[in-house]
């Protein structure tokens, strides 16, 4: 009897062996035909690897010399500038390499709430809340602030990370042509029979380059009882006379409601993202928007670079009229013959 109860188990497992390559072996093949699908798509992602500092000019693998880049968001070249380098350095030596812990258990230190501070300081909003990236506060405040009682009108062409948050929230969703504004007052109009009414745009669309009309909207928003918020990561910094962003651009700061927005684009290129604005909201995101509540602290380093970048721009506007001036430019007065990845119009 115990050598068939031996016999018995070595039989099944090696059944259950079985099914399990045979298991992975579809896998495999499903696998397969989908990255084939990618490719026939023409929709391939190829990964270019830089082994310099990010900047105007760069060293890319396989490339010999160096390479002109005109693709990456690092809009005012802070990522590799001097001062923000070495706050970096040095909040690194003074806070540590992390904190192994989410911010309500153990993961908050003095330099997140001074940059939180700084950036609703910044924005001219009452409070801010840090996350790990702009796509985790995207993915966290929809679905924390609107109920199945409420209502979201959403640009049909907003970013991925906008579209991923509206779909975990419970909210009815309505969807407007983009930056089509008789379309977004048909919806306000028909959204009118829920408790609350937001409309999410970003500020600038980053990969046609538009700047989506906050005035029209805000006015739409006002005569309709409705909220607005702005996806602010490829304006922040730069757009508008001090930097602050579409609003300011557009002359509306005191009438957008929410702003999200990334410390990994123009404010050091590091990581990071936020949301600003009334310190209930903010209050309410820490204690249910669950990126925030399962994901690790921003690194100290992090922090430290957001911080010195977001000093130099409240220190003056220099650097924002620099760039101004530049994209004033004619390209051609600065075209040259070397390589070059990304484009002009980017």
């Amino acid at each position: 009897m115990w050598a068939g109860r031996v016999l018995h188990a070595a039989l099944s497992g090696a059944s259950r062996g079985r099914r399990a390559q045979s298991a992975l072996a579809q896998l495999r093949g499903i696998l397969k035909e989908e990255l084939e699908s990618i490719r026939r798509a023409g929709t391939w992602k190829s990964e270019r690897v830089i082994t310099s500092s990010q900047g105007p000019h760069i060293h890319v693998d396989g490339a010999p010399g160096g390479i002109i880049n005109f693709c990456a968001n690092n809009y005012l070249g802070l990522s590799s500038h001097p001062e923000v380098i070495q706050a970096g350095l040095q909040t690194l030596k003074e806070f540590g390499a992390g904190l192994s812990s989410v911010r309500f258990i153990c993961g908050t230190q003095s330099i997140h709430k001074d940059l939180e501070a700084k950036i609703a300081r910044f924005h001219q909003r009452e409070d801010a809340i840090l996350y790990p990236s702009c796509f985790d506060a995207n993915t966290g405040l929809f679905e924390a602030l609107l109920t199945s009682e409420d209502a979201v009108l959403s640009d049909e062409l907003n970013h991925a990370s906008i579209i991923d948050g509206i779909r975990l929230c419970k909210a009815h969703k309505y969807r407007y042509r983009h930056l089509d504004m008789a379309d977004l007052e048909a919806k306000l109009q028909e959204a009118q029979k829920h408790r609350l009414r937001l409309v999410a745009t970003d500020g600038a669309f980053s990969m046609d380059g538009d700047i989506a009309p906050l005035q029209e909207i805000c006015r739409l928003a006002s005569q309709y009882g409705a909220l607005v918020f702005v996806d602010e990561s490829h304006a922040t910094g730069f757009l508008g006379p001090t930097g602050r962003g579409t609003d300011e651009l557009l002359g509306v700061m005191d009438q957008v409601t929410i702003i999200n927005s990334t410390l990994g684009k123009a404010l050091g290129g590091a990581s990071g993202g936020y949301t600003t604005g009334p310190g209930a909201l903010v209050s309410l995101l820490r204690q249910r928007a669950r990126p925030y509540l399962f994901s690790n602290s921003l690194p100290p380093a992090s922090v430290g670079c957001a911080s010195k970048a977001l000093d130099l721009l409240m220190e003056s506007n220099a650097i924002v009229q620099s760039m101004a001036a530049k994209t004033l430019r004619s390209p051609t007065k600065d075209r040259t013959h070397a390589p070059c990845i990304g484009s002009m119009e980017y």
